[in-house]
């Protein structure tokens, strides 16, 4: 794969770590709680949903950087579409931001391993 692609899949896994920290971690913290606009109280009701969708963000960064590790474009190309559905049903049934912060990256990262 070229520098381009994997600077980007590493780009994608990177913002899938943040998530994660933010779901598993920071969900009921003043972080979290801004960035996701919670209330104290229905952070608190929502914690392990959030953890459970954290954790699914941990297994995406776990396929891309195995994909990369082994150097193999459909691995990577797997756990990027996995990244674009998650980020276009996010984008239509929680909010439009979600297509350019999580799928709009992981297009970029699945055209340049593809086709770098």
């Amino acid at each position: 794969m070229s520098a381009i692609a994997i600077a980007l899949t590493l780009l994608v896994a990177l913002l899938h770590v943040g998530f994660l920290l933010l779901e598993m971690v920071f969900w009921t913290r003043p972080l979290g709680r801004r960035v996701f606009g919670l209330d104290p109280e229905f952070a608190a009701r929502s914690a392990k949903l959030a953890m459970n969708q954290g954790l699914y963000n941990g297994f995406l960064v776990a396929g891309l950087l195995w994909g990369l590790w082994l150097d193999a474009p459909g691995i990577c190309l797997f756990f990027l579409g996995c990244v674009v559905v998650a980020g276009l049903f996010g984008a239509a049934t929680v909010k439009r931001s979600i297509l350019y912060i999580q799928a709009l990256p992981a297009i970029l990262a699945a055209i340049a391993v593809h086709y770098l």
